[in-house]
């Protein structure tokens, strides 16, 4: 007989337990009367969504996910459902999954593999299940594994040993540029050697920094994918299976590598807006490729009628950052306002003269201008309740060239983890579908325009200089002596690593920004402020 089994790629709002269940009933009977599916796996922890973090310390909230699963197993006949939850024994929590049909649980399987890495942290949380789980479904012998499970070796053999003719594997698996082919990659090679059918679901959407990409697919027993759905998309999908083998289906293709990143950060904006109730966004329009590249993500998150924009030249910006701020927001749509800041800078200036005769001019009066644009920001953000979107790339982030309180103001920093470099690639790959960012933008050097002909290159090793030594020393944990030894110079490996040192305050004080990269700061690497370590320790002459 054959089996209909119905794939939910869903988007689930953490913690809003009553909504997920309505988006997991309608999904259900979509699967059952519109794709006419014996039975439909939703992803892991569908009940609260994923990662509910220390929502999962609250009694009263994991009661609650319990009871929604009564209310489930009644609210649905005629379709068998495959859905998350966080299991409550005694004293003990679970990352569990459950089989529902027509009022009766007919499975339970606890999550063996707890990842507790980069932005995981289930053991703080959950206690590890011990046994695989197999149950018998129209003549079907079914076992069920959760994420992680499918990514150690032995958990999808010890489910095969059970009596498992096919799996299913509920995920909240998240985005990073490569993943996808990562993923599919290790799983094929598992299930292959296994000689296995497995149908993988994927969550979709985005959580604060994380996004879930969706691409759930299925492959057969020679690890061979039958069928992937979309990525960054909701989608809920039928594949047949004969005599326990999957039917080739359609395959959406994956995207191009930017052009996975530059979607990925689109949903990353347009779910953080969206879950969190904003109006829209807004943000300062520089002139220059950061600020141009966040403002087309906006509109192409959230549409141009809901994003706004502000210029605030100073005395120091040049009539190209003008001229090229207009024509973006213009190419665009979006409203857009001219406020000088001059009037601002001068107040302070002058109400601080008296404490600052006799002291020479610096960084101090350059910060004074960002943190003006910083409060006419916030104040708009506050009037019209619209996110303020901050355009710092990760670069910048890595090596404190920002203004606390200034052009570090805002909610949301949609290209926080995206190096300088990828940013011009970004913003080419845009204008590839339309042309929305001027070409001199492209290619002029970029300023921070806070004092006569500023280059950031005043301040910083040239960016296919940094952007290099900063992937090894952040993202690959590289020593400074194996940097140079990779052949950059001590002068920029010591320079660049420094600044990252010395900075770490000002990115926890930064706005939380999407997670493109393999070790984005905040969730995926947290080193203390107050610290006697020095990165550059070994480049320095022994005494």
């Amino acid at each position: 007989m054959p089996l209909k089994i119905a794939l939910a790629q869903t988007n689930f709002l953490v913690g809003n337990i009553a909504a997920n269940v309505d988006n997991i009933i309608a999904a259900a009977i979509h699967a059952r009367d519109g794709l006419k599916a014996d039975l439909v796996v939703f992803p892991e922890l569908s009940i609260i969504g994923y990662p509910a973090e220390d929502l999962l310390l609250r009694a009263d909230f994991v009661a609650a996910a319990n009871n929604a699963i009564y209310q489930l197993a009644d609210a649905v006949s005629g379709i068998a459902m495959v859905v998350g939850f966080p299991e409550l024994d005694g004293d003990k929590l679970y990352n569990s999954a459950v089989v529902l049909y027509d009022g009766v649980m007919l499975a339970k399987y606890r999550k063996q593999a707890l990842p507790n890495y980069g932005v995981f942290d289930e053991q703080r949380y959950f206690t590890a299940g011990d046994a695989p789980c197999v149950f018998e479904f129209n003549g079907t012998f079914i076992g069920l594994t959760i994420c992680e499970d499918v990514w150690r070796e032995g958990i999808i053999e010890a489910t095969q040993q059970a009596g498992a003719e096919l799996i299913l594997t509920l995920n909240a698996s998240p985005f990073n540029a490569g993943k996808i082919h990562q993923r599919e990659a290790v799983i094929c090679q598992q299930i292959k050697a296994a000689g296995i059918p497995l149908v993988y679901v994927n969550q979709i959407g985005g959580q604060d920094e994380l996004i879930f990409d969706g691409a759930s697919f299925v492959a057969d027993g020679n690890g061979e994918i039958v069928f992937r759905a979309v990525e960054f998309a909701e989608q809920i999908s039928v594949v047949e299976f004969h005599g326990n083998q999957p039917q080739a289906s359609v395959c959406e293709p994956l995207y191009e590598p930017i052009a996975g990143v530059y979607q990925a950060l689109v949903l990353g904006v347009k779910d953080y807006v969206r879950k969190n109730g904003f109006q829209g966004a807004l943000l300062g329009l520089s002139g220059g490729i950061d600020s141009a590249l966040v403002l087309a993500l906006a509109v192409d998150a959230l549409g141009a009628e809901h994003v706004e924009c502000v210029l605030m030249p100073s005395r120091y910006t040049q009539d190209m950052s003008n001229e090229d701020a207009v024509l973006e927001a213009e190419a665009l749509g979006v409203k857009h306002h001219i406020i000088p800041i001059e009037p601002a800078v001068n107040a302070f200036t002058g109400m601080l003269a008296d404490v600052f005769a006799g002291s020479r001019k610096d960084t101090t009066e350059e910060n004074i201008q960002a943190r003006c644009r910083g409060v006419i920001l916030m104040a708009m953000s506050n009037k019209q309740g619209k996110l303020l979107l901050t355009t710092g790339n990760k670069s910048e982030m890595s090596v404190g060239y920002a203004t606390l309180y200034g052009d570090m103001a805002g909610g949301f920093a949609p290209i926080k983890d995206v190096p300088k470099l990828l940013v011009y690639q970004l913003a080419n790959y845009r204008n590839s579908l339309s042309p929305v960012i001027p070409e001199r933008v492209i290619i002029r050097a970029p300023s921070a325009e806070l004092a006569p002909d500023q280059k950031d290159e005043d301040s910083l090793p040239p960016y296919d200089v940094l952007d290099p030594i900063l992937e090894r020393y952040v993202e690959l944990d590289e020593s400074a002596e194996d940097i140079v030894a990779a052949g950059f110079s001590p002068a920029d490996v010591a320079r660049a690593i420094s600044l990252v040192d010395r900075n770490e305050y000002k990115r926890r004080q930064s706005p939380l920004g999407i997670k493109i990269t393999t070790r984005a700061f905040g969730r995926d690497r947290r080193y203390p402020i107050t610290s006697g370590y020095r990165g550059i320790s070994m480049l320095e002459p022994k005494p």
